[in-house]
């Protein structure tokens, strides 16, 4: 009677859900992935009638309208977004350069020893999800590839050099393709950062980003071209996608907070679109002081902090957070020479993620997405579950993506 009994509950178990009890025994699959990174390539570069290659595989798959970064939108935490699902604060990353406040240690990107240090990284990257479910990766360049153990960094792996020619590039991912099937990856990463360096030095409408656009659409044709002489260009997926947008600025549209808090004993984090402010023990003083000279920017208290831009709950955030209206720039004494003067940028990201121009790309072709399929804006943070979907493997359960909000892309 008590076997019977059991037997029923079985059968009421698999009947009320029977999709979770069938996928824990399906198959890993046998997919390939392709995901490259144009860096601070805007959403509308694609509506200049200069990339021909590209237009090719949305013609041929998906493309989104936008690409929503992470706040703040800067390189370093919009790739550990995309890559980890996190938001941030949750993944750790909060800005380019930031420091410790406990242990005084700085995280920035030029520095090899500290981006390679897993200690900042508090996400899991999908190659480490991959390799818990036993699929290889391997990674041409991509922000934290490189960190230092066994489980933090992909298979193979190239530390990042600019130098390397993009064709070369290009190249040793169709080598790695080549690869003996029990030792191929099936997962890999590359990376370009020309149309971000571009936009930065001469801004966003000028003709050498749009040479720079036109460059990373040239070495698409190449990796086409390649993946087709290896009879791989219609079993992997690529997916195309930036990290933010870009901005112009300029020098008329630059405000020095150190002037403003001059006399306050404050440390400075960060400059441009955002910055953050430790006060040590003057908080409302300093709070406001620039609540009465809030002008073409918001500031904001830890604890203040809107909801919508998910940058609060990480201890490495400071007291006050500054956050500049688009185009303008927050400087102080130190930093305000990269903003006037004859080496002046000319544009900027790191604003609002939910402005237009801090809005990046999404493309993607291939056997797992649909083809000629054109939707609205894709959040950067559901990349992640979606890799795991293609790939069939459990995500993460503390990630901040959704797969419900792009797996209708997929076939």
């Amino acid at each position: 009677m008590k076997n019977k009994f059991f037997l029923l509950l079985l059968f009421i178990a698999f009947v009320a859900n029977p999709l979770k009890i069938v996928s824990q025994s399906q198959p890993k699959s046998d997919a390939y992935v392709l995901l490259i990174s144009f860096d601070g390539f805007r959403w509308d570069y694609l509506d200049r009638g200069i990339t021909p290659n590209l237009d090719k595989l949305i013609k041929k798959g998906v493309r989104a309208e936008s690409f929503r970064p992470a706040f703040p939108s800067k390189t370093f935490p919009n790739h550990l977004s995309i890559i980890s699902g996190m938001y941030p604060e949750n993944h750790g990353i909060i800005l380019n350069k930031f420091e410790n406040p406990y242990t005084g240690e700085v995280y920035r990107l030029s520095d090899r020893k500290e981006v390679s240090n897993p200690e900042w990284y508090l996400g899991e990257p999908f190659w480490t999800t991959a390799d818990r479910n036993g699929i290889k990766t391997a990674s041409f360049f991509w922000p934290a590839s490189s960190m230092k153990g066994k489980w933090h960094h992909p298979d193979i792996f190239k530390r990042y050099d600019k130098s390397v020619n993009y064709e070369s590039r290009v190249d040793t991912i169709a080598a790695w393709l080549q690869m003996p099937h029990k030792d191929r990856p099936h997962f890999y990463t590359l990376y370009y950062s020309l149309t971000d360096t571009y936009g930065h030095r001469y801004g966003p409408e000028s003709k050498e980003v749009n040479y720079a656009i036109a460059r990373l659409d040239t070495v698409t044709g190449y990796l086409i071209k390649r993946l087709k002489e290896i009879n791989m260009f219609d079993s992997l997926n690529i997916i195309i996608v930036s990290d933010h947008g870009m901005t112009d600025i300029s020098p008329e549209r630059v405000i020095n907070i150190e002037n403003i808090l001059k006399g306050y004993k404050v440390k400075y984090q960060s400059s441009g679109p955002v910055m953050m402010i430790s006060t040590h023990s003057e908080d409302d003083v300093v709070y406001n002081v620039l609540k009465k000279n809030e002008t073409h920017f918001k500031v904001y208290k830890k604890s203040e902090m809107p909801d919508y831009y998910f940058f609060d709950s990480n201890p490495f955030i400071s007291d006050i957070i500054l956050v500049a209206d688009l185009g303008w720039s927050l400087v102080d004494n130190r930093s305000i020479k990269s903003f006037v003067g004859k080496d002046a940028m000319k544009g900027n990201h790191g604003y609002d993620k939910d402005a237009l121009d801090m809005h990046g790309i999404f493309i993607a072709e291939g056997p797992a997405f649909k083809s000629g399929f054109r939707t609205g804006t894709i959040w950067n943070i559901d990349v992640y579950p979606l890799l795991c979907k293609i790939f069939n493997i459990s995500p993460r359960s503390n990630i901040d993506g959704k797969i419900e909000r792009i797996d209708f892309i997929l076939r």
